[in-house]
């Protein structure tokens, strides 16, 4: 299946809570979108990789990817090496995105920085013809995205652009709250991390809502790329 988006997140649930508005506005435009999760985010203080799985699936549902898949990287300890590269070329190649969206550059979380280099570096080498995959005993041809940008998690990293998600907000607060064991819960006896409070689950809608302002629109998701963005036409800015 030939995907227009294929978008990475080094735990389940970053997709959702960086850019979950803009795909459900995608797929709301009959673009071909999926996810694929590098780890199953077992080193997650609260729930477990089984609980995890099962929150993802039903986000998945939610948002209306055409599939989601999981790598089964290590939590915490993946690295950005040629056997990590390498999953992430065929995840490229089998699916053969126009556009990979994908981890921050730089956040809180050790594993977003290091998911972000390693599927920009994967997207690079999997447009190169001597570096030969295989999946499901079948030749990959090779495959390079147009483009790669970067959502935006924990730091308040400045957007190279924004996309206009107005519309399409609660799909997104419905995807993220999809993990159940993850975010503000009053009744939960689970220890306190730092995206388990009212504020973070607040932030959400309010870094939305503050981007939206500065375009005249209600909500906005902002991203970062590594080439200028090119347009046709000053009239195609908003």
């Amino acid at each position: 299946m030939k995907l227009d988006i294929l978008a990475f997140g080094a735990h389940p649930d970053d997709v959702e809570l960086g850019c979950g508005a803009t795909i459900a506005k995608e797929i709301a435009n009959g673009k071909k979108v999926g996810i694929v999760d590098l780890t199953k985010g077992e080193l997650g203080t609260r729930g477990t990789e089984f609980t995890r799985k099962e929150e993802a699936a039903n986000a998945a549902k939610i948002l209306g990817v055409q599939l989601r898949e999981n790598l089964g990287f290590a939590d915490g300890f993946f690295t950005n090496d040629k056997t990590h590269q390498l999953e992430i070329i065929k995840m490229i190649r089998k699916y053969q995105p126009e556009i990979v969206l994908c981890n921050a550059i730089d956040d809180r979380h050790i594993d977003h920085g290091k998911g972000s280099k390693l599927v920009s570096d994967a997207c690079f080498l999997s447009g190169l013809l001597k570096i030969e995959t295989e999946v499901e005993d079948e030749s990959q041809e090779k495959w390079r995205p147009k483009l790669v940008y970067h959502y935006i998690q924990w730091k308040n990293i400045e957007p190279d652009f924004v996309v206009d998600v107005t519309g399409f907000m609660e799909v997104k607060m419905k995807s993220v709250l999809a993990y159940k064991t993850q975010f503000f819960d009053p009744n939960s006896n689970e220890p306190e991390t730092p995206i388990t409070s009212k504020n973070f689950t607040d932030s959400i809608k309010y870094r939305a809502r503050d981007l939206g302002r500065l375009i005249n629109t209600e909500y906005a998701e902002g991203f970062t790329t590594e080439r200028y963005v090119a347009t046709e036409s000053l009239f195609n800015l908003k």
